[in-house]
């Protein structure tokens, strides 16, 4: 019973690992080619490979191998380093920015009554 339950757990946890890598690969993937030369980081091909190769190896390999957890470093620094510089570069709130806009607008325009 013990091992079924440490089992599950693991499951889990390559599950979140698999979300988590996922997650930083399409982030990567949406941001801009200038704008990871802009933050002075590796290239978008680079982070994308490194990620893409993140995710299937939490994909196809179990969580008991060591390369997991080397995806799980790459991804982790992607996400603390290269990402919030990413997203300075791109004026604060990611690849969506297009436009100006208030600090109180909302999704579906200003917050403060405006109109």
């Amino acid at each position: 019973m013990l091992l079924q339950a440490f089992g599950e757990v693991m499951y889990w946890v390559s599950i979140g690992l698999l979300v988590f890598s996922l997650f930083a690969f399409v982030n990567a993937a949406v941001h801009r080619e200038d704008a990871y030369r802009a933050a002075d980081k590796q290239s978008k091909a680079f982070w994308l490979i490194i990620l893409g190769v993140a995710v299937a190896v939490n994909l196809f390999m179990g969580i008991m191998s060591f390369l997991p957890v080397l995806g799980l470093i790459a991804t982790i620094v992607y996400i603390v380093d290269v990402r919030p510089a990413l997203k300075q570069v791109s004026g604060g709130r990611g690849p969506r920015r297009r436009g100006g806009g208030s600090s109180s607008d909302g999704p579906y325009g200003p917050y403060n009554g405006r109109r």
